[in-house]
Parts: C-alpha cells; sequence; structure tokens
C-alpha cells in the first residue's frame, strides 16, 4: 500500500500539467488508478510488464492447423517477377542421375535454357567406373560442356588405416578422368563409422591425403556438413522448423552428436589445410548468423560458400544480407540443391530486385516472406558465374564475359 500511495501522490502532483478536457482528465486518471492499483496487487506486473491484448482469450472459431493457415496479405507492393537470371549462371550444386540418358538430360536443358543456367555442375558424380561412364555419357551428348561431374568419395569401404590414401589415388584417378572436383555428403560426421565402430569425425588426420590431394591438384572441395542447427533443437513449438521436422523424421537429429561439436570439427580441418579450396554447402548453415559466417571466411582464406537451399535466410534480413554480399562478393557461389527448374527464379528476384514481401516456394522451410537484397551487377556476375569459374579451372569459359 506504501507504493500505491507514493503513486498516488505522484498523479496528483502531476495532473495540473495535462492540457487536455476535463472530461478525458477524468477518464485518463481513473484507467492510471486502475493500473496502479493492479501494479500494486501483482508486483509482477509492474515496470513495464502488461497483460497483452487478447491474453487468456480463445478463439471462437475452430483453429486451423498449421497447414491450412494462409492468410492472404493485404499489402499492396511493386511486384517485379524475375523469371530468368540477368546474367548466364553456373548453378555449383546439383544433383543429377550418373550416368545422365538422352532424355533426362533433353528435360534438365529445357529448365537450362529458361533460367540462363550455362553450366549445371552434378555433385552426385560417383567414383571409378560409374564416374567414367557418367563422364562419358556427357562428351557423347549434343550440350557439350553444359554439364560436368564433381567426384565422391566412397565411404562405404571400411574406415581404417590406409583408408584416407587409398581414397586419394581414387580421387586422383578420377579428377585425370574428367572430374572438376570433390563433393562430399553430409554422412561425413554424423553417420560414417570406422572399422571400430567409433564415429569418423570431419577432422580425422585420416582422411588428410583427400584433401592434400585437391589442393596438390587445384580443385576446389564442396562440402556439407551437418545440417541446420535448429534440426538439433528440442522438438517443440518454439523450432522455427518444426513442421517441416514433423514431415521429415530423417531430418531430425536430437541425439547423437551435436551441432556445434560437428562445426568444430569442420573448421579444425579447414584450418589444417589452408592450401585446399573449401566451398560449404549450404553457406556452411551461417546464413541464419551472418556475422558468425563473416568471421569465418575473415579467418580462413581459403573457405567459400554456396548459396544452396538456404535462400530463406537471405530473404528475411535483406538490407544485412546485401551488405554481406557486397563485402564478400569473391566469396560466393550460386548454388540451388534439387533441380526443379520452377524454383529458380524466387533466387534471381531475391538477387535481383528490392521487391518485399513476397512469397518463399516451400512453406515447410519457412513460415516467413522474403525480401529482395537488389544486389549490383558487378556482386551478380560473380556471385552467378565468376567466382565458380575462378575456383574450377576445368569449367568451359565460352558464353561468359566480364
Amino acid at each position: 500500500m506504501k507504493r500505491l500511495s507514493f503513486a498516488l501522490l505522484a498523479v496528483g502532483l502531476a495532473a495540473p500539467v495535462l492540457f487536455v478536457p476535463a472530461v478525458a482528465r477524468v477518464v485518463d486518471v481513473r484507467g492510471l488508478w486502475r493500473g496502479l492499483a493492479e501494479a500494486a496487487e501483482d508486483p509482477g506486473r509492474g515496470g513495464g510488464q502488461r497483460a497483452r491484448p487478447a491474453e487468456g482469450r480463445q478463439p471462437e472459431f475452430t483453429p486451423p492447423t498449421i497447414r491450412d493457415y494462409k492468410p492472404k496479405s493485404q499489402l499492396v507492393t511493386p511486384q517485379h517477377p524475375v523469371p530468368r537470371a540477368k546474367f548466364p549462371v553456373i548453378d555449383i550444386h546439383s544433383h543429377q542421375p550418373t550416368p545422365i540418358s538422352p532424355g533426362e538430360f533433353d528435360r534438365v536443358m529445357t529448365g537450362m535454357e529458361a533460367n540462363n543456367l550455362k553450366i549445371l555442375v552434378n555433385l552426385s558424380g560417383s567414383s571409378g567406373d560409374r564416374l567414367r561412364q557418367g563422364i562419358d555419357a556427357l562428351r557423347a551428348s549434343k550440350y557439350k560442356d553444359r554439364m560436368v561431374l564433381f567426384a565422391n568419395v566412397n565411404f562405404r569401404e571400411q574406415v581404417g588405416p590406409g583408408f584416407g590414401a587409398k581414397a586419394a589415388r581414387q580421387l586422383e584417378a578420377d579428377i585425370k578422368a574428367g572430374a572438376m572436383g570433390l563433393k562430399i555428403f553430409k554422412d561425413l560426421g554424423m553417420f560414417v563409422r570406422k572399422s571400430d565402430g567409433s564415429r569418423l569425425q570431419v577432422d580425422d588426420p585420416e582422411l588428410d591425403p583427400i584433401w592434400a590431394t585437391c589442393a596438390r591438384l587445384e580443385v576446389p572441395v564442396l562440402i556439407h556438413i551437418a545440417e541446420p542447427a535448429a534440426f538439433f533443437e528440442p522438438l517443440d513449438y518454439t523450432n522455427e522448423r518444426w513442421l517441416e521436422l514433423s514431415l521429415y523424421p530423417d531430418r531430425r537429429h536430437q541425439e547423437g552428436v551435436r551441432f556445434e561439436q560437428l562445426m568444430t570439427e569442420r573448421n579444425t580441418m579447414i584450418r589444417r589445410h589452408p592450401n585446399t579450396k573449401f566451398i560449404l554447402a549450404h553457406f556452411g548453415w551461417h546464413g541464419n548468423d551472418l556475422a558468425r559466417a563473416g568471421k569465418l571466411l575473415d579467418e580462413n582464406p581459403n573457405v567459400f560458400y554456396d548459396v544452396a537451399a538456404v535462400l530463406y535466410d537471405f530473404g528475411r534480413q535483406p538490407r544485412a544480407a546485401h551488405d554481406f554480399f557486397v563485402k564478400y562478393q569473391d566469396r560466393i557461389l550460386f548454388g540451388k540443391d534439387s533441380y526443379q527448374p520452377d524454383e529458380y527464379p524466387y533466387y534471381w528476384r531475391v538477387f535481383e530486385t528490392n521487391d518485399e514481401y513476397f512469397d518463399y516456394y516451400r512453406d515447410y522451410h519457412a513460415f516467413w516472406k522474403l525480401y529482395g537484397i537488389g544486389l549490383p551487377d558487378q556482386v551478380l556476375k560473380k556471385l552467378y558465374n565468376g567466382n565458380a569459374l575462378r575456383l574450377t579451372p576445368g569449367l568451359a569459359r565460352a558464353g561468359f564475359t566480364d
């Protein structure tokens, strides 16, 4: 009651300076009285902590499910869809059959031409005989130099002493056969086991000959380590990827190795091989934390990012993303991941326009809207093709301009 008395005294002293009509002043004071009385009865409500409007109420109508509620925005803003990229594009992150059939290549090329995709890098190139069959199929096709293969390491073989040296020899043979680089899938660090049953860590010295071979042959390593941090977090309603995780059980990682452990191992391996160029798939899963993404680039000149499948992170922070892409314009490459031609235009629109509040193409990835980040032409050219040409010497240069 002492708090209430002091508060009412303060109101009494302040009242004369309120230059409002008398009736309005009475209403205001009564409302203030009620608020002060409630605060006195419940100290937790003081200090600006007030009940939110509708707090405690229940909807009169049956609530929709998370998939049914799709409100139609009443916002009216300029719309500038971009069906075709402004400059020729190298997609550094795609997955196609190996070997690809002529009919399938025809289908892929239709989507490539519509989007201004000049070269598609098929990261699912395999190794050994299958990789050679894939390269032969591409060389025999009518679309010369429009698709290339990255080799893969066969982690299904027993990983024990000598594994790395053997894998490095196979990789060198694959590069000489025509592979343009190496792709490492997310199994490394998460699922691959050593012969003794223990988890194969990303920074295991047994793998050093592989990374050293890529440095010596001057080919990049496009490496996918871990999954989004949210995939490792509790499956409650605060998890922004809850719907995706409820739809795809294989993406849940609530047990086993943790996200930060995988990041630590990856970064240790990167530092140990400063002459190897590492392209971190999916922005290294740091698109949601651009300060962290920038720090990794600053500390490791041999690190690059691709933008595959993380457009939702750039589109929800357009000003910060714009500044990041401009600052690190020599370190970011375009990639899409799953090949669905109708989804590419979302990337072009985010990168090339300043449009506001438009849909993302997969609602289970993101419940928020996208905004364009309006990149300058010189940055777009590097993102779309220049950086890929610089990091992957074997790519054909025809059709690209400075």
